[in-house]
C-alpha cells in the first residue's frame, strides 16, 4: 500500500510539472523563441550592420588614414548644433568607419535610449552614415530582444520572461529525467525513428544539449535587464567602487583644449599594451576627455572596463578606472554582458551563444506541435470511446 501512495504521489508530482512546463510554453514559447533568434542575430551586431550598410565599410586601406581630432572635427561640421560630448568608437579592422555617438539628442529625448549614430570615412573625413538608433534594423532588433520595443516596462516584462524561463528548463530537466541505465537512449536522437519520434528527440534534446548556456544567458539576461535591483544585490559581495568623476581645471581654459590624439598618446602610456576601444570628448568646458581601453585578458571586446580621464586644457590624468582592482562585485558585474553575448570565450563563445539562441525556436516549434499532436490523439480516443456502437 505505501508503495501504491509513493507511485501515486510521483504521478502527481509530474502531472504538476508536465502542465506547468506545457502552459509556460504555450504563454511565452513565441515570445522566448523571438528573444532567442534575435539574440543570435546579435551576437554579430557589427558584422550584420556593416553587411547591411555596405558605406560603413571603407576601402582606403592604402591611404592616409586622418587624425582622430579631423574624425571628431567632420563630426562637429557635419552636426554643427550638437554642443556636447562625442563618443567615437575605435573599429578593429583598418577598413571600417568610425562610428560615434551622440547621447540624448533632442529628436529622440523623449524615447530614453537613443542616441544619434554618425559615421564617417577615417581616410577622407566623408560622413558616410547618420542614424538614430532605433530607426536602422540592427539596433531595432536590439531593442526588441532586449525590452520587446516597450521601453522600461518591457525589460521589467523580459525579466520576469527569464525568471519563468528558469522554471520551463527546470520542469523540462525533471520531465526528461531518465533512469540511469537509460541515460544513453535519452541522449540519443533516434533520427530514423517516426516523424513524432523525430520531433520529441529534437525538443528534449536541444533542452538538454542547449541547457547550461541557456541558463547562463537567462541568468545574465535578468541581471542586465534590470540592473537598479540586481546590482544591490551583487554588491552584497563587496562594497561597490565609486565612479569617477573628474573635472578638468578651468582655470587653462584661454590654453585651449588638447586634440583627441594628444589625450589618447598621454592615456596610453599608462596602458601601453591595452587596445584604445573608445574615446569620449568633454561634454561641456570643465568636463574630460575619457578614454576606454581593453587590455588583455578584460573579457568584453567591445566594452571593456579600463579607463582613464584626461583634463582637456593640462593633459593630466584626472582618475584611472582599472578592473585589476575591482573587488568581487565589480568583477562579477563586469563578466555579465561579455558572458551574455558569449565574446568573454571569443569566436567560439559567439557561436555557442548563436546556436543555443537557435534553440529557442526550435524548442518552441517542436513543443507546439508536439503538443498539438497529443490534442489529435486525445480527441480521436474520445471519439472512440462516446461513439455508438454499429447495431447489428
Amino acid at each position: 500500500m505505501p508503495r501504491q501512495r509513493s507511485s501515486a504521489g510521483k504521478a502527481a508530482i509530474r502531472r504538476f510539472w508536465l502542465a506547468m512546463h506545457l502552459y509556460l510554453g504555450l504563454t511565452l514559447g513565441a515570445i522566448i523563441a523571438v528573444t532567442g533568434l534575435s539574440g543570435s542575430l546579435l551576437v554579430f551586431y557589427n558584422e550584420l550592420d556593416t553587411w547591411l550598410n555596405p558605406a560603413l565599410s571603407v576601402d582606403r586601406t592604402t591611404s592616409h588614414r586622418l587624425d582622430y581630432e579631423a574624425v571628431f572635427q567632420a563630426l562637429r561640421r557635419a552636426e554643427p548644433n550638437r554642443p556636447h560630448g562625442w563618443r567615437l568608437e575605435i573599429p578593429d579592422a583598418p577598413n571600417q568607419a568610425i562610428t560615434a555617438r551622440y547621447y540624448r539628442p533632442a529628436e529622440t529625448a523623449a524615447r530614453g535610449f537613443a542616441p544619434l549614430l554618425v559615421s564617417v570615412d577615417p581616410y577622407s573625413g566623408d560622413i558616410v552614415a547618420n542614424r538614430f538608433w532605433g530607426e536602422f534594423a540592427m539596433t531595432w532588433l536590439y531593442d526588441l530582444h532586449y525590452s520587446l520595443l516597450l521601453g522600461k516596462s518591457g525589460k521589467i516584462a523580459m525579466a520576469v520572461v527569464g525568471g519563468l524561463l528558469l522554471i520551463s528548463l527546470a520542469s523540462g530537466v525533471y520531465l526528461w529525467w531518465p533512469p540511469r541505465h537509460k541515460l544513453i537512449n535519452a541522449l540519443t536522437l533516434k533520427a530514423h525513428g517516426s516523424p513524432a519520434r523525430l520531433n520529441y528527440d529534437l525538443h528534449k534534446l536541444a533542452g538538454i544539449y542547449g541547457l547550461i548556456v541557456l541558463l547562463v544567458l537567462t541568468l545574465t539576461g535578468i541581471a542586465l535587464e534590470i540592473p537598479d535591483y540586481v546590482n544591490p544585490l551583487i554588491n552584497t559581495l563587496s562594497p561597490p567602487r565609486a565612479a569617477p568623476n573628474p573635472y578638468s581645471d578651468t582655470t587653462r581654459r584661454a590654453s585651449g583644449r588638447i586634440s583627441l590624439d594628444q589625450a589618447l598618446a598621454v592615456a596610453g602610456q599608462r596602458y601601453p599594451d591595452a587596445r584604445p576601444c573608445w574615446i569620449e570628448t568633454p561634454r561641456d568646458a570643465d568636463g574630460s576627455y575619457r578614454i576606454n581601453f581593453r587590455q588583455p585578458w578584460e573579457p568584453s571586446r567591445r566594452f571593456p572596463k579600463t579607463n582613464v580621464w584626461i583634463d582637456q586644457y593640462s593633459g593630466a590624468i584626472l582618475a584611472i578606472d582599472d578592473p585589476s582592482t575591482f573587488a568581487a562585485g565589480d568583477t562579477l558585474l563586469t563578466w555579465l554582458h561579455p558572458l551574455h553575448s558569449g565574446e568573454a570565450l571569443g569566436l567560439s563563445g559567439r557561436l555557442l551563444v548563436l546556436i543555443s539562441g537557435l534553440a529557442c525556436p526550435l524548442l518552441f516549434v517542436t513543443g507546439m506541435l508536439h503538443w498539438q499532436r497529443k490534442r489529435r490523439v486525445q480527441a480521436i480516443n474520445r471519439s472512440a470511446k462516446t461513439a455508438k456502437p454499429f447495431p447489428r
